[in-house]
């Protein structure tokens, strides 16, 4: 399925076997699913990250979308948002970067982490020709010389949105959301489209995308450009119509022998979110599934990182293999440092909780309970997600002497029920 280097014993590619030491599988196992298009390793040779699997029967993945605005580029601020996110236990990251020098934010973010490192590169083009002129005036050259720069400057994996199709535009003009393209790489496409009244060059020309992704090794990230923007709009026609097409893109790509994996939604409300996981690897026979999310309300600006913390944990339990995080400046505006600490905690305990449901890394929780059993705080706090700020917790809250926390005190049940069961 993949063009990796450093094959090692049994034919299995060192990143196979590097990747598969970190997961509840074998080597053996993950290079099977690889080669079925049922998990997908990103990896640029260019980069050389590290590798991390993402896929089925895998530990559910978390990625992290950092990036300047026009009003707000900073590069060192970027890269301290990096660095945060590794810290907390991100597994890949995004350059979604709108403003300053794109190109130069781009490559000082790859020189500075190993983790496998996406973009969407239709966001450079498309902006850099609407400061110019206008997005309607891209060129099929325009979009493919900006996907082929982001591969050379080490690009692990892309999201393309090679869905948003004629065909879907049109159920789009049809359906009556509330909402109608949340997505900017999908509202690039839909707007060139109508302008134009011609195919999207990422459909229509996706030969030409899968070789390019074979020679650079990129790995395809379909994204979901009619996904829906506001609970109302949830499993649409537009949005089930673009999963159609993505699905057939899927299998165009792995008879290729490229890497696919497919977006989305979006919002969704908590009964619909098992339907969309299911739906989509009904339709895309398995592959891995990247949600945006989902956010289950529209109720709570402010707090989407819980939203969607709800909606990622209940979809990583159905199937789901890897969850963007959302941020508390969600739909408010571009996050800073401390909001992206707290998007990227949210989504882990998402991901560790769909994880614990599906019998992976039980043994993390029952190891703090069993520390907790014994009032040893320094066991205790050292295994959590955020030992910073549990640690100032108990050291702001509790008399030192004290093995007890101050909530129950002298009555600490823990003690109680241990001292008669000895």
């Amino acid at each position: 399925m993949m063009t990796l280097p450093k094959e090692c014993e049994g034919g299995i590619p060192e990143i196979v076997r590097s990747a598969a030491q970190k997961e509840p599988i074998s080597a053996e196992q993950l290079a099977r699913l690889v080669e079925k298009g049922k998990a997908v390793i990103p990896y640029n040779p260019r980069h050389d990250p590290e590798p991390t699997a993402i896929g089925e029967g895998l530990k559910t993945k978390i990625n992290v979308n950092i990036g300047t605005s026009k009003d707000h580029s900073d590069i060192n601020e970027e890269i301290k948002k990096m660095e945060i996110a590794e810290k907390y236990g991100t597994d890949t990251v995004m350059d979604l970067s709108t403003g300053g020098d794109i190109d130069k934010i781009r490559n000082r973010l790859i020189e500075n982490t190993d983790l496998p490192f996406g973009t969407v590169p239709i966001y450079q083009c498309g902006l850099t020709l609407a400061r110019e002129s206008a997005i309607v005036d891209m060129s099929s050259d325009d979009i493919f010389n900006g996907i082929r720069k982001h591969a050379e400057d080490g690009v692990d994996f892309i999201t393309v949105h090679c869905g948003v199709t004629k065909k879907a535009v049109e159920s789009l003009k049809q359906s009556g959301r509330l909402t109608n393209v949340i997505s900017r790489g999908g509202s690039f496409l839909t707007a060139w489209i109508l302008h134009n009244e011609e195919e999207n060059p990422l459909y229509s020309e996706f030969d030409y995308l899968l070789e390019m992704a074979k020679e650079y090794n990129l790995t395809l990230s379909l994204g979901d450009g009619f996904r829906p923007g506001s609970i109302s709009d949830a499993t649409d026609i537009p949005q089930v119509q673009e999963l159609i097409t993505l699905g057939e893109l899927v299998s165009r790509s792995r008879e290729k022998g490229i890497q696919a994996m497919v977006e989305g939604p979006g919002h969704v409300p908590i009964d619909q979110v098992e339907t969309n996981v299911k739906m989509q690897k009904e339709i895309c026979d398995g592959a891995p599934f990247y949600v945006l999310g989902p956010l289950v309300t529209d109720f709570a600006p402010g707090y989407d990182h819980i939203v969607g913390a709800i909606g990622g944990a209940l979809a990583g339990y159905k199937g789901a293999d890897f969850l963007c995080y959302v941020t508390p400046a969600e739909h408010l505006g571009l996050p800073d440092v401390q909001d992206v600490k707290e998007g990227v905690i949210a989504s882990k305990i998402a991901a560790h909780a769909a994880d614990l449901a599906n019998g992976i890394d039980r043994e993390i929780d029952d190891e703090i309970s069993q520390a907790r059993q014994k009032l040893d705080w320094e066991k205790t706090l050292d295994k959590v997600v955020d030992p910073e700020k549990a640690k100032r917790y108990r050291e702001e809250k509790n008399p030192t002497e004290e093995e007890a926390c101050s909530m129950c005190g002298d009555v600490c049940a823990i003690k109680m029920v241990d001292k008669y069961l000895k």
